[in-house]
């Protein structure tokens, strides 16, 4: 299988609504301190008794659709995947926006917004080439940082991110207020300039 990477003009992005970013949930990561460094973390994976599906997209203000009601894409980058001429996957990346507070207002970071494979083909790289996509666009605009925020429920992203070099550098189990069962994890990377 060849995945085929190109940049994509922001305007475009609307189009990563084709591709489904629900999965189903049938573990969790279970997180602890790493003994002896308190700001280390280690997680391991734990089945639940009643899996269910989740989507990020049915939940208000969210999805490709509707981020440009919200915020100024000028500065947001995006790249598509495409197997066999058939759109795969993206990747979206946020970088100097007003009002993204994953931002922390620096010019150095970028986070990515949003990352998605089409359903038959995760597992097979097509992530791990977006997301490496996504660290080249960031270090060509000289972050020197990219940071990720997903949830202890979607395991393949955290084996993702961890595979990819992350570090998980923050875990808010009350991030999500209406979702008490759901726990944010903050990932970052630091970027080498290319």
């Amino acid at each position: 299988m060849k995945v085929a990477l190109a940049e994509a003009p922001i305007r475009d992005v609307a189009e990563l609504a084709q591709i489904p970013i629900s999965f189903r949930v049938e573990r969790v990561c279970e997180i602890a301190a790493k003994p002896g460094e308190p700001s280390a973390w280690v997680l391991t994976e734990r089945e639940i008794a009643s899996p269910y599906l989740k989507d990020y997209d049915a939940i208000a203000r969210e999805g490709p659709t509707q981020w440009a009601k919200y915020f100024d894409l000028t500065n947001w980058g995006y790249f598509r995947a495409h197997v066999d001429s058939r759109l795969a996957g993206g990747v979206v990346i946020a970088h100097r926006t007003p009002g993204v507070t994953m931002l922390e207002e620096r010019g150095d970071l970028a986070v990515i917004w949003d990352i998605r494979v089409a359903p038959g083909l995760r597992g097979l790289g097509v992530g791990s080439s977006l997301l490496d996509a996504a660290e080249h666009w960031a270090r060509s605009r000289e972050c020197t940082e990219l940071k990720i925020e997903t949830q202890n429920i979607n395991v393949a992203a955290c084996r993702l991110y961890a595979k990819s070099g992350c570090v998980l550098q923050a875990v808010n189990p009350q991030a999500y207020p209406e979702l008490p069962d759901e726990i944010q994890l903050l990932w970052s990377k630091p970027l080498k300039a290319s």
